[in-house]
């Protein structure tokens, strides 16, 4: 095996995946303060595939390499109460038979909950789907014990896990619930409550990644 690239000096970095542009365009227009260290925003694509792909390629670079991984954006909320604008924080995320269990799930619960203390914070399964998830569907993966689903979500996970270990998390915005399922991906652009929840996020990754980058005793 050839030996890992050197990374520069200095904090580990955060990468930070997302799918669509709407998502990015969130990101990179929040609060960007506090962050611990180089934090990149990448944008993968719709899809397990190609989040796979771009995940991959970003952590093959040096600057990357040992970054620590959050998946965010919008998932489909699975449980019956759920509503736009509440945030699912995974505990584990699954894809097909497999799963990726979350590092700091508490820390991120606290920190979200002190960033957007009027909006409710699901935590559980996070599960995966290569297409958009409808109607029966969405009852079928709830038996599971999945509280929320999305497509990038566990590829994303699981890609990071497979280039080195590393701290992982998801962390999702409810754009589509049981009572409140969309139509088409493209009404997400009329999303704007889970727009503003996304944009205030990123002190919640941040502290995430200080406390989980900290030695452990």
């Amino acid at each position: 095996m050839p030996p890992a690239p050197a990374r520069p000096p200095g904090p580990a970095p955060l990468l930070v995946a997302c799918a669509l542009g709407i998502e990015r365009l969130a990101l990179r227009t929040g609060d960007r303060g506090g962050a611990g260290g180089p934090m990149t925003v990448l944008r993968t694509g719709m899809g397990p595939r190609a989040a796979e792909r771009a995940v991959t390629k970003a952590l093959g670079t040096p600057a990357l390499h040992d970054a620590a991984v959050v998946a965010t954006g919008f998932c489909a909320g699975l449980a019956p109460g759920m509503h736009p604008g509440d945030l699912v924080v995974a505990e584990e995320t699954r894809y097909e038979g497999g799963r990726t269990p979350c590092v700091g799930t508490p820390t991120l619960v606290r920190e979200l909950g002190r960033a957007l203390p009027h909006r409710t914070v699901h935590t559980g399964p996070l599960t995966g789907s290569d297409h958009v998830v409808r109607g029966h569907e969405r009852a079928a993966l709830f038996a599971t014990g999945a509280i929320a689903v999305d497509m990038e979500s566990a590829v994303t996970l699981r890609s990071a896990m497979a280039a080195g270990a590393r701290p992982v998390a998801a962390v999702r915005v409810v754009v589509d619930a049981p009572q409140h399922e969309l139509v088409r991906i493209g009404t997400v652009r009329g999303g704007i409550s889970a727009f503003r929840v996304l944009r205030a996020v990123l002190p919640a990754f941040f502290e995430w990644h200080r406390s989980s980058l900290l030695p452990r005793r």
